[in-house]
């Protein structure tokens, strides 16, 4: 049987970037708490994070090219909150949000996480950002943790 490759929770030393909307901001100041709140509990010291604000969902994909472009970063983590209206807006953005930084992530060479919440009601908004259903922002650090520590041991061989 072949090597086994799985990642820790472990990305001490490491710099990590955080992409967050400043539209429906009182949803992403609460993703961008909760993901720093694990990297610290994970050992990542607060001068290690870098926070970039956009003005909107839409913009996220294009600023965590950016960083991942860089080189400077071992993964990027993309926040976000798209709640639904009156509109077929929310699906519009939602959908080009979703398929930018699924490209980003495909095409960079770093991970580069969906920390996004997408809701139909404000309540599930707030639920999904550090309330009854947890904090989406807190869940996309450990998948950033786990991936930067996977592609470490991938590397390694």
């Amino acid at each position: 049987m072949g090597k086994t490759f799985e990642g820790r929770f472990d990305a001490r030393g490491q710099q990590i970037a955080l992409v967050a909307s400043r539209f429906n901001d009182f949803f992403t100041s609460e993703l961008v708490e909760g993901a720093r709140d694990c990297l610290r509990r994970h050992g990542v010291e607060d001068a290690q994070v870098e926070t970039c604000w956009v003005p909107g969902a839409f913009e996220v994909p294009l600023a965590a090219k950016r960083f991942a472009q860089t080189g400077r970063y071992a993964a990027v983590i993309c926040l976000s909150c798209v709640i639904q209206g009156d509109t077929p807006h929310f699906h519009y953005v939602a959908s080009e949000l979703t398929k930018g930084i699924a490209q980003v992530s495909l095409d960079a060479d770093v991970p580069v996480v969906y920390g996004v919440v997408t809701a139909e009601t404000l309540d599930q908004a707030i639920e999904r950002s550090g309330t009854k259903a947890g904090n989406k922002g807190f869940d996309a650090a450990l998948t950033a943790l786990e991936m930067i520590d996977l592609f470490a041991r991938i590397d390694a061989g």
